[in-house]
């Protein structure tokens, strides 16, 4: 009886009966349920409490109906308020999830409201037939299947089922060429046939046209756009960097001016490049560990906009002096994110077109500790017609659950509108004739997840266990204090207090409630030594929880290096062994992302990881147990020194070179313009470049971009100079060239450069 999807989903009902299951008529009843049940195959769970109920559900994603025993001889009011809070709960985390209630007689008058908020089928066991209760709970799972699927997914598994005969690409057809081979026979098992089945080629009209977005491929970008909040969404294939190419590409013609942050993913310059735009960029602060800070809001408004325009060489003369387009990173790798209100309040007297790069912060709209916090805000129905057009960019494989490379582009109208047709064209120049379907709906899935109410849930699982963890480490540490032994510490405010009671707490003892709802616990307050950034309004920047820095010792409270600390590389290269990869590692601060795939056991490992270290560190234990990994690139240079003598002398050694130093003294001032991306990028094409050492940078003009990772942010851009032989864009480069020589497995890659023998090579244009 059961529709087409029932064939590609495994579907589970949770039976509770909380209370005493005696030889009853209406338990003998329900036992010739649960039967008829097992023969259409389908599990039913069983479960006799109401905790083991809680287990089951919110941990097997494949129950699909919950059945809940509610008999009224064996009730009592404690036992039923249990009851009622399992099924709000149920309700809270996934509000489509039906429930059946069964009863042998009518429900307490006391009870029916609440009940009937939760219910969502009522089965009389005395009066009913048992095969008819069973084909009454299989059509309420029927009905939720139904709904279940959003439309692209829904119509790929339906596909499925024609069995067709492809004379079409893709050449595998379905995988079965990968049958006439042994080798791509491993491949094929490695990854299942199902992946392949649904590699299909665009000839199949049923499933829609990405590049034209009809069909159920344009059902699911605008079931996407209702999901995150927007006019319009577009589905990308090619990553986040496609999606801000497409939009810079539609946005701004050559010769006209972009307002760019400088903590710019590559993709903002690779826009700039396709373009031939005109950058007037707007800088962030680094504070005393290396994160990069928001732009000052002061630096937004229309006044300082100007002043930037006019000092810069090629906008100053710029046929239009209004510019056409503004780019802000929100939130940034570290974390920062804008008052996005703010942002544009400040931005929409200077451009019409804002465009938000959100790659790191596609859920933020699903918690209401981000409130105020991102660009699709409220209704996209209330989006002023004479406010600027909005764009935002969301990577929706790196924090929620979509395969790599998959991307959302938003839009809602407003002044500076692009015609669906002029846009579309960009996007298309970003996109494939040949698109991966499976891609595309786990792009839909990764929206459906978050869809009616579950991303509120999920989000708070995910923040819940962040902030668990920042509170462990918090807390480890301070007993090591009492102890007066050294330990790591979780970057975020020390101290919270609850907006509503007045009361402070200690980050580490405050209940996590509070910290996951309350955004103040997570706000920039000026003056705060905590962030390191001066100045700055109370209501401009938060932290976003989910991106956590565990802090190094060593660093004092005004940027200097104490005598004593911990290089981040060197517990970053211990923890990896452990098969721990932190998203980024600078001097001072090992970054982790929190997702929705981080587990309590996945984060106390980490915790334990550290603990180790320090154990591992104050023992001086040998390096090559503690970081083989180092020894192997380099036996001479790291064999035979234990953990802590090895740590120390890189320690020393940072408070020498002090590349953080540098670092922020580098990116302090922009380097001089002296051609346009594009017209830098026209000359190295035509080969007028050629590969300089450091030695010989001053003055040269970069034919690309350059960019050291950690941070990832462009110290030079393609047609920028390098600066003066004593000027700080050299003196960074030197400091990481020597680091590279003293600590080789240690060193920075510099995308933009070639790096051979401890020296880094630049393409520098000729002249």
């Amino acid at each position: 009886m059961f529709n087409s999807i029932r064939q590609f989903v495994t579907s589970k009902i949770l039976y509770l009966d909380p209370f005493d299951p005696t030889e009853s008529y209406s338990a003998g009843r329900m036992e010739e349920v649960l039967d008829t049940l097992e023969e259409h195959e389908l599990e039913t769970l069983v479960v006799d409490s109401i905790e083991a109920a809680r287990s089951v559900v919110f941990s097997e994603p494949a129950v699909h109906l919950v059945m809940i025993d509610w008999t009224d001889a064996a009730v009592d009011e404690a036992s039923s308020d249990e009851v009622l809070s399992l099924m709000r709960e149920i309700k809270r985390r996934d509000p489509r999830l039906p429930i059946v209630l069964l009863a042998d007689r009518p429900i307490p008058p006391e009870h029916v409201v609440d009940l009937a908020q939760c219910a969502d089928e009522y089965v009389w066991t005395l009066e009913d037939y048992p095969p008819f209760i069973a084909q009454r709970i299989m059509l309420a799972l029927e009905h939720y299947l139904d709904n279940f699927l959003p439309p692209l997914t829904r119509t790929l598994m339906e596909y499925r089922l024609d069995a067709e005969y492809p004379w079409a690409a893709p050449g595998h057809q379905g995988g079965v060429a990968y049958s006439r081979s042994r080798v791509g026979h491993v491949f094929k098992e490695t990854y299942g046939e199902e992946v392949f089945r649904n590699d299909m080629g665009i000839e199949r009209a049923a499933i829609g046209s990405l590049l034209e977005h009809t069909g159920p491929i344009g059902e699911s970008e605008r079931y996407a756009a209702r999901v995150f909040g927007a006019e319009q969404s577009y589905c990308m294939l090619n990553g986040t960097s496609g999606s801000n190419r497409t939009i810079f590409t539609a946005a701004v013609g050559e010769g006209q001016i972009a307002i760019c942050d400088r903590n710019c993913h590559k993709s903002i310059e690779q826009g700039l490049i396709a373009s031939g735009g005109v950058p007037v960029f707007l800088q962030a602060k680094r504070n005393r560990y290396g994160v990069i800070g928001p732009i000052h809001p002061d630096d937004m408004t229309a006044k300082s906009i100007k002043a930037r325009i006019k000092a810069n060489p090629f906008a100053a003369k710029a046929e239009d002096q209004t510019p056409a387009y503004a780019v802000v990173t929100n939130c940034t790798y570290d974390g920062m994110c804008y008052n996005s209100v703010g942002v544009e309040d400040r931005l929409k007297d200077s451009a019409d077109r804002i465009h938000l790069d959100e790659a790191w912060y596609a859920y933020a709209r699903f918690h209401p500790v981000y409130a105020d916090h991102y660009g699709l805000r409220g209704d996209p129905a209330d989006h002023p017609e004479d406010a600027p057009t909005i764009f935002v960019t969301h990577s929706t494989h790196k924090m929620l659950a979509a395969m790599s490379q998959s991307s959302f582009i938003h839009v809602r109208n407003g002044k500076g509108a692009i015609s669906e047709h002029a846009f579309n064209e960009a996007y298309c120049a970003q996109s494939s004739t040949s698109p991966f379907y499976p891609m595309i709906a786990s792009n839909e899935i990764s929206a459906a997840m978050m869809d009616h109410g579950a991303g509120e849930t999920l989000l708070e699982d995910t923040i819940s266990e962040a902030v668990r963890c920042r509170q462990t480490v918090m807390r480890v540490r301070r007993q090591y204090a009492e102890q007066d032994e050294w330990f790591f510490d979780s970057w975020n405010a020390p101290s919270v207090t609850d907006s509503v009671s007045g009361e402070t707490y200690d980050f580490a003892d405050a209940p996590v409630e509070l910290l996951v709802r309350e955004q103040s616990a997570w706000t920039l307050k000026a003056g705060e030594a905590w962030h390191g950034f001066d100045h700055l309004p109370d209501d401009w920047c938060m932290l976003d929880p989910l991106k956590y820095g565990v802090l190094c010792p060593g660093m004092a409270p005004d940027g200097s290096l104490e005598d004593w600390g911990i290089p981040g590389d060197v517990v970053t290269a211990y923890i990896s062994k452990r098969g721990i990869v932190p998203s980024r590692t600078t001097p001072h601060m090992v970054l982790f992302l929190f997702s929705m795939g981080v587990t309590k056991g996945k984060w106390g490992t980490l915790v334990n990881a550290l603990i180790d270290f320090k154990r591992d560190y104050d023992a001086n234990a040998p390096i090559e147990e503690t970081l083989p990994g180092i020894v192997a690139m380099d036996p001479d240079r790291y064999g035979g020194k234990g953990l802590r003598d090895f740590a120390n002398e890189m320690w020393a050694d940072m408070r020498e070179h002090n590349i953080s130093a540098a670092e922020s003294l580098a990116y302090e001032e922009l380097p001089e313009p002296a051609l346009l991306p594009r017209a830098a990028n026209q000359r190295f094409i035509k080969g007028q470049s050629e590969l300089v050492l450091v030695d010989d940078l001053a003055g040269r003009i970069s034919a690309v971009g350059v960019i050291p990772y950690p941070p990832g942010i462009p110290i030079v851009m393609p047609g920028e100079r390098f600066g003066t032989d004593d000027g700080a864009t050299l003196a960074y480069i030197r400091a990481l060239e020597a680091w590279w020589r003293l600590y080789p497995g240690f060193e920075k890659v510099i995308e933009g450069a070639i790096m051979e023998n401890g020296r880094y090579y630049f393409n520098c244009l000729t002249e």
